[in-house]
């Protein structure tokens, strides 16, 4: 029974080599898969046998078994890496695409190398407008606490003033920053006074969307902390800003306003620069654009800061930037900062 079991071994082991060698495909490697290594196959056949052996015979029966299998599963398996190789050559040779090269896109369009945003490049030319007039520019967290983007801004919690900031509230507690006001107590924390900064950076509000109003934007937080400091001081800053800006002269008018981190509190307004005053749906068709929320720094706001009330003054504005850069280019939707549509951005 073994010497025909031997045999058998032999017979299965020729036929195969003489298959393998003529694989070319995957559909043949299935085949040769099912015949030699399927439920039916060949090998399978081959393991009935060996209930029929003496207890003696079976040991070494199911080694050599064991061992044809193995020899088979390691032959179909090297050829299978051979045939993924060649197709991946193929592939290279035949479907090679040469990414430095423009997509169908752009060949019914003009070239266009990389550029940056409008929203970019208003924050790099106030950058560099405050630059020159001594401001440090200062970075913070877009993932805020309820402490930095409320509390030590003087909106304790439950103050009403919290219901002016729709807000997005994650599971932890934290919030994304409806602000970058919570940057300037960071600031003053960690650097004291005097000091100027301004503050670039992108904030959120839970908030319906319309032609001026969106739920993702962009701010400027400015402050300045020194002796002595008076609504004259920004007012000064905030002409230099716009007329270097707009490279023209900017009719703006201060009104009072509230914000319970400045004491007194002022909305700086300009002339819309769309219609000119006359009204359309940016300016809310009255003629003049609600740029920055401005005053006199809190003095518990000084204080949360660890700056003294008694001895040191400031001012803080918060500027709208993307309403900035529609007035600068005449767009007539915020909506299209965030609408990802090329057509848009490719225009600047």
């Amino acid at each position: 029974m073994l010497e025909n079991l031997k045999s058998k071994i032999n017979q299965i082991e020729n036929s195969f080599n003489l298959i393998v060698n003529d694989i070319d495909s995957k559909e043949m490697i299935n085949k040769v898969k099912v015949q030699f290594l399927g439920k039916k196959g060949e090998i399978a056949e081959l393991y009935k046998i060996l209930k029929d052996l003496p207890l003696e015979e079976k040991k070494i029966a199911g080694q050599l078994i064991q061992s044809l299998e193995r020899n088979i599963e390691e032959k179909i398996e090297d050829i299978e890496q051979q045939l993924d190789k060649k197709e991946f050559e193929k592939i290279l040779q035949n479907e090679w695409i040469d990414v430095t090269l423009p997509s169908e896109f752009f060949k019914t369009r003009p070239l266009f190398s990389g550029h940056l945003s409008p929203i970019s490049s208003f924050i790099h030319k106030i950058q560099d407008i405050f630059l020159s007039l001594g401001f440090t520019i200062a970075d913070g967290p877009q993932l805020e606490n309820e402490y930095y983007n409320f509390t030590a801004l003087n909106i304790p919690e439950n103050h009403p003033a919290r219901d002016l900031q729709d807000t997005f509230w994650m599971t932890n507690g934290l919030l994304l920053r409806t602000h970058t006001s919570p940057i300037e107590v960071r600031m003053m924390q960690k650097l004291s006074a005097p000091l100027k900064l301004i503050a670039p950076g992108r904030v959120f509000r839970n908030e319906a969307t319309d032609a001026s109003h969106e739920n993702t934007f962009y701010q400027i937080e400015g402050l300045m902390i020194d002796k002595d400091i008076s609504v004259s001081n920004l007012t000064y800053f905030t002409k230099i800003m716009l007329s270097q800006l707009f490279e023209t002269d900017v009719k703006v008018r201060l009104r009072p306003g509230y914000f319970p981190f400045v004491e007194p509190g002022f909305e700086l307004d300009f002339e819309c620069l769309i219609c000119h005053g006359k009204g359309c749906p940016v300016c809310k068709n009255v003629g003049w654009v609600e740029l920055v929320g401005c005053g006199l720094s809190h003095p518990e706001v000084l204080k949360e800061g660890g700056i003294d009330p008694e001895k040191w003054s400031a001012f803080a504005f918060g500027l709208g930037l993307n309403r900035l850069v529609m007035m600068k280019y005449a767009i007539d939707d915020i909506r299209w900062f965030e609408s990802g549509d090329l057509r848009f951005f490719y225009q600047f």
